[in-house]
């Protein structure tokens, strides 16, 4: 089976953080939550799912934050989340065939990314993205994020 290393950045997302790690903490294998700085209580909230939290001195690059975070990762592969991202119970199931049945040769997975919603919280605008990326590949940040 495929090992999964979530891999997020976050800074000051108290409000949402224990929402996002609740919906795929029994999905990954590793959480790994680099903090960019935070003074309310979002490192506190991420203990309560992992012991691997980071300090990175942020220095105005998104690039470089996710990229010290993916350094963090010890799995088969990094998914990477925004801490107001969320797991729906559909998309656990979903990850979870994807994750015990994904061929080793695949170097990315590319998701479905939500930009925008309405009232009623259905999803107006999205996109599709390169989420989950096999760590051995050495994937980079480049350039503005």
């Amino acid at each position: 089976m495929t090992t999964i290393s979530l891999c997020m950045i976050v800074k000051n997302e108290e409000a949402v953080i224990g929402r996002c790690l609740e919906s795929v903490s029994k999905i990954v294998d590793e959480i790994n939550i680099v903090d960019t700085g935070s003074d309310d209580r979002t490192k506190e909230i991420a203990a309560k799912y992992t012991e691997r939290i980071f300090d990175f001195t942020w220095i105005e690059d998104f690039a470089a934050a996710r990229n010290y975070a993916f350094q963090q990762a010890t799995t088969d592969y990094i998914l990477w989340l925004d801490a107001d991202d969320v797991f729906l119970e559909k998309d656990q199931e979903a990850f979870l065939e994807l994750k015990n049945t994904m061929d080793s040769q695949i170097d990315a997975v590319s998701m479905n990314y939500n930009l925008a919603f309405d009232e009623e919280n259905n999803v107006t605008s999205s996109l599709r993205r390169y989420r989950l990326v096999k760590r051995e590949r050495g994937f980079k940040w480049i350039g503005n994020v």
